[in-house]
């Protein structure tokens, strides 16, 4: 929780602090008669509600009800009606003895014994703690959870500024006697600008264009620029990556690393840069999941696990209902932090200390996000599935065209062996066979059948109901490569999921089965264990499998490669997704009618298997055949190529090398086709009990899924019952925060953004707008952005066009009078009311880029996995990260895309207050420390690129020391250096060496900081 500031700022007129006109009420008793609602009652709520409310009041007292009041506590009565001197309540007042820490002035002590002489009247209903703001708790008429307001610009007497902004902080300027500063210069503007927009230091040519022609036009320009660079979106992602303390590993004890979280970066990067309207971008990390679906949908609810995760939640119940706990109140932080500015997770044991939010109301909200899970999603990459459906249109036509040459060689060699003749073969010896015609037994060994449900043997065959199965005894060998078969006659083509034949895991995890509509409907495929090594075989629809018995193979080679026949002939084109699947001995079995086990779903085949069979070996396309019965019409390879021409030969080879290329090409993609994300695996959503004192084993009222009511004209309820779906609850909860009703979602986005260009917000506290938050510098300002915001769509580039072409943006950090600044320092020594620039040094992200763009080595490559800097070594079950000292393009990306662990942390950031993000950082420390200028001169980073700084001088000027110095100058700090100045940096490349000048520069005042 924020710590309440000392120092109170003059919060202007917005038209919310009831509080101070009631209190201006409380003047000496005038009045014949007491008015109870608008003298007594806020005395009540201010001084005494806190403790003499509810269930358990202090002493037995509860004063919410003139009845209540009037019944007493555990000391007898309270009031007597018409005598305050008789009555117990006047007698702690009057004494100071209540209340305790603060007693009534005497005022307040006049208007309660006139109230009790005159007899104690109520009008009005019970008292609510939560009404009224006191001096000690924000209530309902605080200003951060009223309506937005329509402001309009003041009229002042001035012509300084240049937008609306200028005029509101300018009305507050002049009210205090104080005046703005100049415009930066040209040459310090175009640097701060850079730096806010994009993160990154403009070039000496930028610069220099800049100076040559400040006008307005031409910033204008710039601006644009700027807003429409990628790098603009690198650079305001990092701010909401910090918000939502994003971090790539667990934490707590284990801290696994999390490889594929990035794509939650990435996804925020690009939403910024697309500038995606506010309130969309908030639902789609809510509902992204429900709104669009897909890799985007999936990225974007990255949100949810954005934080830490405790893996090691300990053995007892007690320990893992606590964990959940602690995990729905951390989530529940960095929502209503992030996106509303108010901190529910202070109300999970009472109600809140200091803002109008319930305990209750708390549990409401555990409930809308009780389904959140972390773990990872298989997610099909965009256009993936368009490109693999063009490449199984492409083998699907040289198929087709290598079966007519087939068909025709195959119709050739037949008619040559004569009418009736047959051809002899052999079949294939498999482990295993079942024949079905009497029982379930293996014809060739002990691997017999156990029917489960009510599966039997009728006419020869299997007969399976679509509710049962049978299952064999585990397997005696270890089983690689193999061949699956089966003689299947459907129920019915419609049925999906059902498989004939599975070679499964005893406990289910592991299976290779004939699978038959799962993927695609009336579609043959080898099922796998969350379709590891499934893919498409671009096979036809079985329309005659209801009508007969088909024959169905699976043949699984040792490369991964898996093919399908049906009746003695291939089944569309191979597929190879992953590695060979083995199946070890003694811990596999067969099912026959039941893809794996549970037993549950749509596993089961509804029909009848007339014979099956098991291979531990890849079986030959003869051998299929063979086996298939089809031998009398079987045509072998060197048959076939007997009957056919030259020219055909010819062709036929063509067809098949370009065949394989298209497979091979489909191989590649489709393992490329999907990514691993690392993101909300949304689970039910669990029936919630308000916790009494957050305590698992202190089990109150059940809550539905809802919000709070304290922000006024925003409606708490979701209209959902306690068990209502999870996907629901967390639809109705979006819904709520980004209600245009809802005046804290617009006020606390606009801060942030102000916060980062101003160098302190609005509200200072940008992720706490209750009461123990700041105060509003500028009230009606922050009133007049948030409607504009919200009246321009939400576009946040819209406001950083607004900010940063106003006057007060472009003051200069001095330009005053010493007059005028001794009396400005006097009275508002922190500026927050922007009477001048704030000098602010440049964050650890922006420092390590500047480097790398001056020393010409950074990669702008974008998105994509992190790269890493730091090693990782799993010991006993933790994970353990250390900086390591790295060399070479792919370590010289954006900070941003770091590899960024919790606690794998980087000298050279931390020492410039790179936060940790096992928590929120809304507002970064700025530290001044000795260990800042030891790490600009001793960092392995640093003096890397101070080498390669120097490598670019002397290639971009030769030899010559004076243009060595200016040029070294000019690419750090965008000017040249002044007489003095080129003196010493020419003696010191003269006896040091052109790197000890590069590196002095990274440490120089100008480079470090923004003027």
């Amino acid at each position: 929780m924020t710590q309440r500031p000392s120092k109170r700022v003059h919060l202007g007129v917005i038209g919310m602090v009831v509080i101070m006109a009631s209190f201006s009420r409380l003047s000496p008793v005038q009045a014949d008669t007491i008015d109870f609602e608008k003298q007594v009652a806020p005395i009540l709520v201010s001084h005494c509600l806190e403790c003499h409310r509810w269930s358990e009041p202090a002493a037995g007292l509860n004063l919410t009800g003139r009845t209540l009041t009037l019944e007493g506590g555990d000391s007898g009565e309270a009031i007597v009606v018409g005598s305050a001197a008789d009555s117990l309540f006047w007698m702690q007042v009057s004494s100071d003895e209540m209340p305790p820490k603060h007693p009534l002035d005497e005022t307040q002590k006049a208007i309660l014994k006139t109230w009790i002489d005159e007899g104690a009247n109520w009008n009005g209903g019970p008292l609510d703690l939560f009404s009224i703001t006191t001096e000690s708790r924000g209530g309902r008429d605080w200003w951060s959870l009223q309506p937005l307001v329509d402001t309009s610009p003041p009229v002042t007497a001035s012509d300084w500024g240049r937008n609306p902004i200028d005029a509101f902080v300018q009305q507050r300027l002049q009210a205090d006697g104080l005046r703005p500063s100049p415009d930066a210069s040209p040459r310090n503007l175009i640097r701060r600008l850079y730096f806010d927009l994009i993160g990154m230091p403009p070039t000496p040519d930028q610069v220099a264009a800049f100076v040559a022609d400040p006008s307005e036009a031409s910033y204008q320009r710039i601006v644009d620029d700027l807003l429409k660079s990628r790098h603009y979106g690198r650079r305001w992602g990092r701010h909401w990556l910090d918000v939502v303390r994003f971090g790539e590993s667990d934490g707590f004890e284990r801290n696994f690393q999390r490889e594929n979280a990035w794509h939650y970066r990435d996804w925020v990067i690009d939403a910024i840069n697309d500038d995606m309207p506010y309130d969309e971008f908030v639902r789609m990390q809510l509902i992204g999941d429900q709104l669009v679906g897909g890799h985007d949908g999936a990225a974007a609810t990255g949100f949810w696990v954005a934080g830490v995760h405790n893996t090691v939640v300990g053995g007892s119940e007690r320990m893992k209902q606590l964990a959940r706990q602690d995990q729905i109140e951390d989530v529940l932080a960095t929502v209503g932090q992030t996106f509303v500015g108010l901190t529910f997770n202070c109300a999970r044991c009472h109600d809140h200390k200091f803002d109008p939010i319930t305990q209750a109301e708390y549990y409401q909200l555990a409930s809308a996000i009780s389904g959140l899970g972390y773990g990872e999603r298989r997610i099909p990459v965009p256009g993936a599935d368009a490109d693999l459906k063009h490449l199984d249109q492409q083998i699907a036509e040289q198929v087709a065209k290598l079966a007519a040459i087939d068909q025709a060689g195959r119709r050739k060699a037949l008619d040559a062996r004569g009418n009736g003749q047959t051809v002899a073969r052999e079949s294939p010896a498999a482990v295993a066979r079942w024949e079905f015609d009497h029982d379930l037994s293996d014809s060739l060994g002990a691997m017999h059948g156990k029917a489960i449900g009510q599966a039997r043997i009728q006419g020869g065959a299997l007969i399976l109901d679509g509710e049962s199965y049978v299952e064999t005894p585990a397997i005696p060998l270890d089983i690689a490569e193999k061949t699956l078969e089966a003689w299947i006659q459907l129920d019915n083509l419609d049925q999906r999921g059902g498989a004939a034949i599975s070679i499964a895991s005893v406990e289910g995890g592991l299976f290779d089965a004939i699978v038959y509509g799962e993927r695609e409907p009336k579609r043959w495929m080898a099922g796998s264990n969350s379709f590891a090594r499934s893919d498409s075989f671009g096979g036809s629809e079985d329309g005659d499998a209801v009508d007969r018995p088909v024959h169905i193979a699976m043949v699984y080679h040792k490369d991964g490669t898996i093919r399908s026949y049906r009746d003695g002939a291939a089944y569309g084109h191979s597929i190879r997704k992953s590695a060979l699947q083995p199946f070890g001995s003694d811990a596999t079995q067969l099912l026959f009618g039941l893809r794996h086990k549970p037993a549950v779903g749509n596993r089961f085949l509804k029909g009848k298997i007339y014979r099956a069979a098991l291979y531990d070996r890849a079986l030959t396309p003869d051998e299929i055949a063979i086996s298939s019965g089809s031998a009398a019409d079987y045509v072998s390879e060197d048959q076939l190529m007997d009957s056919l021409d030259d020219a055909s030969r010819r062709q036929r080879k063509t067809l098949k090398i370009r065949i394989h290329e298209l497979e091979t090409d489909r191989e590649q993609k489709a393992a490329d086709a999907n990514w691993n994300m690392y993101t909300l695996t949304a689970g039910a959503g669990e029936t919630t009990h308000v916790l009494l004192r957050g305590d698992p084993d202190h089990v109150g009222d059940i809550v539905s899924p809802a919000a709070t009511s304290a922000i006024v004209g925003l409606s708490a309820d979701f209209g959902l019952a306690a068990d209502a779906p999870e996907a629901e609850r967390r639809r109705r909860l979006a819904q709520w925060v980004t209600n245009e009703n809802n005046p804290l979602f617009a006020r606390v986005m606009v801060n942030r953004i102000w916060h980062y260009h101003l160098g302190a917000g609005i509200v200072d506290t940008p992720s706490d707008f209750g009461f123990n938050g700041g105060r509003p510098s500028h009230p009606q300002l922050l009133e007049y952005l948030a409607w504009q915001f919200r009246r321009h769509g939400y576009r946040q580039k819209w406001l950083h066009r607004l900010i940063v072409s106003s006057s007060t943006y472009r003051q200069a950090t001095g330009g005053h009078s010493a007059a005028d600044l001794q009396n400005a320092s006097n009275q508002d020594a922190d500026n927050r009311l922007l009477w001048r620039g704030n000098i602010r040094r440049l964050e650890a992200e922006s420092l390590r880029d500047a480097m790398l763009i001056v020393a010409g080595k950074l990669n702008t490559k974008a998105g994509g996995p992190s790269f890493k800097d730091v090693s990782v070594t799993l010991n006993n079950g933790t994970t353990y990260y250390e900086p390591i000292d790295v060399d070479g393009a792919e370590f010289f990306r954006r900070t941003v895309y770091r590899f960024n662990p919790r606690g794998g942390r980087s000298a050279l950031l931390d020492t410039f207050d790179c936060p940790d993000s096992a928590s929120t950082a809304p507002r970064r420390s700025v530290t001044t420390t000795p260990l800042q200028s030891l790490s600009l001169m001793n960092n392995r980073l640093v003096l890397r690129m101070s080498n390669y700084f120097a490598d670019r001088v002397v290639e971009d000027v030769g030899d010559d020391r004076s243009h060595q110095v200016t040029r070294a100058w000019q690419l750090a700090i965008a000017r040249d250096p002044n007489e003095s100045e080129r003196a010493l940096s020419e003696r010191l490349v003269a006896e040091h060496g052109l790197p000890a000048l590069c590196r002095g520069l990274f440490n120089v005042n100008e480079f470090v900081v923004i003027q």
